[in-house]
């Protein structure tokens, strides 16, 4: 997709069609005002006939405009004549994308970065308009013959007047290499599990880092992790023929002595549950089990684009879950990287058996905060369907950081409690502790289990089970957390340093 900002007048502009917004009332934008004038009031003729009340997220398209260089004019209702909530502007803007996506339109002129939006900036907008519009017109075609796509559109001006060009265009570059981090964590969380296994994924690392000059790619072999003593991590790839990677992404912008961010990503590229083996209903969907691990080389991929002053250290900790002879067992003693032992209870809770030994291994970059995120548990699409990520850590002002970094983004999360009573629930008899802590609370006692790892530095959980991919006919990854986590890194760049 190619971007731009467009600060040309209207009457000049030459395009396949031009995105305008209308309010409740019959009340016109600024710009729908202008076209409306140069077209000899058709749009109010449009609009006074009732076939567009203005409704947030109604559209009519104007397939012909007389006389003018502009060959159609998409209007979008936008609600009351007030400042929308981000949640309404981002409705709008998804309802215009989606509109445009079956006719043969290439070119598209947005003027909706125009409206106002409640506590946003001309940045902010412009850099939603090319996040939202990026994503509705992804389409997944790598294994499919017919590559074509429902979506023509190839071009996508902004427009902005000179005064406003620069804002825009810096919302425009940001919202380009969030949108390139998010199709690149959909397009490899889409990918079925005989193709994007753990060492695909690692090669994918190793091309990113090819590209970019600013990424330092190690990869750990299991013969590297049975030295460091990953027991836990080698346990869940035991039971699949495909070898286990441990993928280190080193990211260094910032000060040389600055501690780094870490975040680590659950790798798992397919998950059959193990010995506990998964219901056969919906387990195809279990190749989005390394949505966390996508997500971490997503989010360095913009990192990347943006140039931000930080040092970060992604780590995906990458296997596959499958029933074998030599598959970890309920009742399996486990000894991880940290020294505690770890009793298996279900063999289907393996994730956190990537993560716990990833935790110990951060320590080594001496981190000032780590986060991981991962496609955990189904507890969380229980407790929070799919708008919203589960939060837990150990850190008030990490969460809230994370919380802040969430309502910027349109990425929400919501924190959980992460109290010592849960803890009880882990007790095992025969180990340190016992992976799994009954049906009750399983989101916050995944997190516990987690906690136990991350001791020794501030710690933040993000479970995206519910948000990081969508089911029924819509079925793909969505590309969450990635907005969130860039949003965290892009506020962690603009603090003053101490």
């Amino acid at each position: 997709m190619d971007y731009s900002i467009e600060t040309a007048p209207l009457e000049d502009l030459q395009c396949d069609c031009i995105i305008v917004g209308v309010y409740q009332d019959q009340q016109l934008s600024p710009s729908a005002t202008a076209l409306n004038s140069i077209t000899h009031g058709l749009i109010n003729t449009i609009v006074s006939r009732g076939d567009l009340s203005g409704k947030n997220g109604e559209t009519v398209l104007i397939n012909a405009v007389p006389d003018s260089k502009i060959e159609r004019i998409l209007l979008v209702g936008l609600g009351e004549n007030k400042p929308l909530s981000a949640k309404d502007y981002k409705k709008a803007l998804l309802a215009a994308v989606n509109s445009l996506k079956k006719p043969q339109i290439k070119s598209v002129v947005c003027c909706l970065a125009e409206c106002d939006v409640a506590g946003r900036d001309r940045q902010w907008k412009s850099r939603h308009i090319i996040e939202v519009f990026n994503d509705a017109v992804y389409q997944f075609t790598h294994t499919k013959s017919d590559k074509e796509t429902e979506s023509q559109i190839q071009k996508i001006s902004i427009a902005a007047t000179e005064a406003e060009r620069t804002l825009a265009h810096s919302g425009m570059l940001q919202g380009k290499a969030i949108a390139e981090g998010m199709e690149l964590t959909k397009h490899l969380s889409d990918l079925p599990g005989n193709i994007c296994t753990p060492t695909y994924l690692a090669e994918q690392a190793i091309e990113l880092s090819k590209k970019y000059a600013s990424l330092n790619v190690s990869i750990l072999e299991e013969s590297d992790m049975t030295a460091l003593g990953m027991g836990a991590l080698l346990s869940v790839s035991r039971g699949s023929r495909q070898p286990a990677k441990f993928i280190t992404l080193n990211y260094q912008c910032g000060d040389k002595d600055a501690k780094p961010i870490v975040l680590i990503g659950k790798g798992l590229t397919f998950d059959a549950g193990g010995i506990s083996l998964k219901q056969p209903a919906g387990m195809d969907e279990m190749k989005y089990d390394m949505c966390g691990g996508a997500s971490v080389l997503g989010t360095l991929l913009a990192v990347a684009q943006l140039q931000l002053p930080l040092n970060i250290i992604g780590l995906i900790p990458s296997s596959e879950n499958m029933p074998d002879g030599d598959a970890n067992k309920p009742g399996d003693i486990l000894t991880s990287m940290s020294g505690k032992t770890i009793e298996v209870l279900n063999t289907d809770a393996e994730g956190r058996l990537l993560l716990c030994d990833a935790l110990t291994y951060a320590e080594r970059f001496n981190p000032e905060v780590v986060i991981d995120l991962a496609t955990l548990t189904g507890a969380c699409l229980v407790a929070l369907g799919r708008v919203t990520s589960g939060l837990l850590g150990n850190d008030d002002a990490l969460c809230n950081d994370l919380l802040a970094a969430g309502e910027t983004a349109n990425d929400s999360v919501w924190r959980l409690p992460l109290w010592e009573e849960y803890q009880e629930q882990l007790k095992s008899n025969f180990a340190d502790m016992a992976n799994v802590g009954g049906k009750d609370a399983g989101t916050i006692t995944a997190a516990c289990f987690l906690a136990r790892f991350a001791e020794k530095f501030r710690w933040a959980h993000l479970d995206i089970a519910g948000t990081a991919w969508r089911t029924g006919p819509t079925k793909g990854a969505t590309g969450r957390p990635v907005s969130l986590l860039s949003q965290y890194l892009i506020n962690r760049a603009q603090q003053p340093k101490a």
